[in-house]
């Protein structure tokens, strides 16, 4: 594995190429969403208390060694958009990313709406109402965490696609919900990669808001993170403690494989594999770590 040091900020990049027989056969199922009162290893849809008698929602789900009292790492996770061609459904009780990192075992692990324009329903594409996304995501990350045991030192942004993107459109998008995390992990897409048909997706907007990183660790994965280094971040990798983790999922799955029918899916550390390990490497050491976050 191949490392170099710019600015004392470490970039790993990793590219690995293994036999098919390495890979066990799918080993996590996420749980279904449900309209339960929260408890261990349950999903369950949440509203908001200022967005009562709306469709708008998040989904909650408790690890399966939760016990109130203990403080967990938290992972909130934004839905990719809705693209049925690789069976995205842009819908927060659908994505799977945070629990394959997760294992639904000692991390609170939340999906967060894209609220509608209007504030009465999640939105399935793009990003809705973007500043009432921001603000359902600075009032709820902290009641959650109160509420359930969550660790406001130890909260972790993750996305897919669309969601991988938020992480800067919407993670970074003030000073304010910046101090929210301790770190990221996305797959697939990343803010500033391309321009997109909504305002300030340029490179020049982004990097202001990848700006509010200011050296935090981010796990940069996608099934080419490679050339996310070598035709942008490359550039700019004083901006966080970047880690670019290469995942071949037509590799991983026989596509189409279950639920799997496209590359670009969030399933794929639902499969054990060396890449979710690699993963979960990351994140187990990002939790040991003291936290840049005041809060």
């Amino acid at each position: 594995m191949p490392f170099s040091t710019l600015k004392s900020m470490v970039l790993v990049i990793v590219s690995l190429t293994f036999p098919p027989q390495v890979f066990a056969d799918m080993n996590l199922t996420s749980p279904v969403t449900t309209d339960e009162k929260p408890a261990p290893g349950k999903r369950v849809r949440q509203t908001a208390p200022e967005y009562r008698g709306t469709k708008v929602h998040h989904v909650l789900y408790l690890p399966t060694d939760w016990n109130p009292g203990k403080k967990y790492p938290v992972i909130i996770e934004y839905a990719g958009n809705k693209w049925l061609a690789c069976n995205s459904t842009g819908k927060a009780e659908d994505v799977n990313l945070g629990y394959g990192m997760s294992g639904g075992k000692n991390v609170i692990w939340v999906s967060m709406p894209y609220v509608e324009k209007g504030g009465q329903e999640n939105a399935v594409t793009w990003w809705g109402d973007r500043q009432a996304t921001i603000e359902y995501c600075k009032a709820n990350v902290p009641r959650i965490c109160q509420q359930f045991g969550g660790d406001p030192k130890n909260v972790f942004f993750c996305g897919f696609s669309r969601g991988a993107i938020a992480a800067g459109y919407l993670g970074l998008a003030d000073d304010e919900i910046a101090t929210l995390w301790k770190g990221f992990f996305t797959h697939d897409h990343f803010d500033g990669e391309r321009k997109w048909n909504y305002p300030h997706s340029d490179r020049p907007a982004a990097l202001k808001r990848l700006a509010r990183l200011k050296g935090r660790p981010f796990l940069v994965c996608s099934t080419n993170a490679t050339a996310i280094k070598t035709n942008y971040l490359g550039a700019h990798l004083d901006l966080a403690r970047f880690t670019f983790l290469d995942v071949p999922t037509q590799k991983i799955f026989n596509i189409p494989e279950g639920r799997v029918i496209h590359p670009h899916t969030d399933l794929w550390m639902h499969k054990k594999s060396p890449y979710r390990q690699q993963a979960r490497t990351w994140l187990q050491k990002v939790i040991g770590e003291p936290s840049p976050n005041p809060r």
